[in-house]
């Protein structure tokens, strides 16, 4: 297919759509605007198009000219809770900021339903176009795989694909492994309880907040002690709470951390392992605790076929400079895993770097200044479109 050319002719109209959802960006579950907008690019394509129950998500079904497998494409449209400082003319100033190119996804996504659509009647098979809400942490994925997703077509998908725009990478250059792709994410709290008193007379209390700062060395040292560093772990303690007045010793002091695993196993015994570590160091204090370790999102796991498949898909459209295959999982997190647990497919990173940023200069994703070359999308939406054509298009 010429997919990349027809790519290029539409790029105009997919940076234009990007931008409109960058300006009012919305975060979480539930994003009634962007669904809307969504709704509105999707006019007029021989789509099936149906929303969520419970979240205001949105899947297209293309059903092509002759029967066949179904293949599905991933795009995420939720932003961050970020107040934008990049100065761009489209700017957010909501108090929102797609700060994770999230906008750039769901507008590739909208371009690879418009090329697929105008070859429908080649097509032996089917796609199914997810636009998912509540990928920054709230498991949207998971949503739609319970409201049926997987059973759009009436069959269940025989590949899954996402692509995922990297500010930090050169622009256009896709990024990806097989096996172990992105990492677990796991929320771990602890809230240990003491009794409070006058700050002038700690022997009369019990301070819990001596405690809670032991916990989070104790943390760090079981990483470099207990964690097998083939199987490597990332805990980082990113909340403490203690205490409101300067004078007094509270009741209680909590601390969260997020916990990042790239295997089943590891999360399993962090799961045992990280509440008894806590609950001993109280009780060494006289301190009582609650401790757990909330799992999050699972490892994502690129399947193997599937990422051969397509490193040579994307090698035959771009061309292998392009093209590079990642040596070590990155710590990062996605609710895609939740799909590719599912069906095999292959989750990957593009490059979006602007030209007049410098490599090593970027701000990663999530930052206030992030920036992303929309110039990909084009690109984007051809990558997806040849993904799904792979299964479908037969000599």
């Amino acid at each position: 297919m010429e997919f990349v050319a027809e790519g290029v002719g539409i790029a105009g109209g997919l940076v234009e759509l990007r931008r409109v959802l960058h300006r009012e960006p919305e975060v979480g579950l539930v994003l009634p605007r962007t669904q809307q907008v969504v709704m509105d690019a999707l006019a007029g394509l021989p789509l099936e198009v149906s929303t969520g129950r419970e979240v205001t998500s949105v899947v297209g079904v293309l059903r092509g000219g002759s029967p066949g497998p179904t293949v599905l494409l991933r795009g995420d449209m939720d932003a961050l809770p970020v107040v934008e400082e990049t100065g761009l003319g489209y700017a957010a100033e909501n108090g929102n900021m797609h700060a994770c190119g999230h906008d750039l996804h769901t507008a590739g996504l909208v371009g690879a339903a418009r090329l697929l659509s105008a070859h429908r009647e080649e097509l032996h098979g089917n796609v199914i176009f997810m636009f998912q809400p509540g990928e920054e942490g709230l498991g949207g994925a998971g949503y739609m795989l319970r409201e049926g997703l997987l059973d759009a077509t009436g069959d269940k998908p025989i590949a899954a694909y996402a692509l995922h725009v990297w500010a930090q990478a050169a622009k256009g250059v896709f990024q990806f492994r097989p096996g172990t792709m992105m990492a677990s994410s796991n929320q771990l709290h602890i809230t240990v309880y003491g009794k409070g008193g006058h700050g002038s007379m700690p022997a009369t209390t019990v301070d819990p907040v001596p405690v809670v700062a032991e916990i989070v060395l104790a943390l760090q040292a079981y990483v470099t002690r207990r964690v097998d560093v083939f199987d490597p772990v990332v805990v980082t303690v990113t909340q403490l709470e203690a205490g409101v007045a300067i004078n007094v010793i509270p009741n209680s002091a909590r601390l969260g951390a997020t916990v990042r695993t790239l295997s089943d196993a590891m999360l399993e015994q962090l799961t045992r392992d990280l509440p008894a570590l806590a609950e001993r160091i109280a009780a060494a204090h006289g301190c009582t605790v609650d401790a757990r370790l909330n799992p999050q999102y699972p490892v994502t796991v690129n399947d193997a076929g599937r990422t051969a498949e397509t490193t040579e898909v994307l090698t035959g459209l771009f061309g292998a400079e392009r093209v590079e295959r990642l040596r070590n999982p990155l710590m990062g997190a996605e609710d895609f895993s939740m799909v590719l647990r599912e069906v095999p497919g292959t989750f990957a990173m593009m490059g979006a770097r602007p030209d007049d940023v410098a490599a090593g200069e970027a701000p990663s994703n999530h930052s206030s200044v992030v920036r992303f070359d929309d110039a990909v999308l084009g690109d984007n939406a051809a990558a997806l479109a040849e993904l799904a054509a792979r299964h479908l298009i037969q000599a």
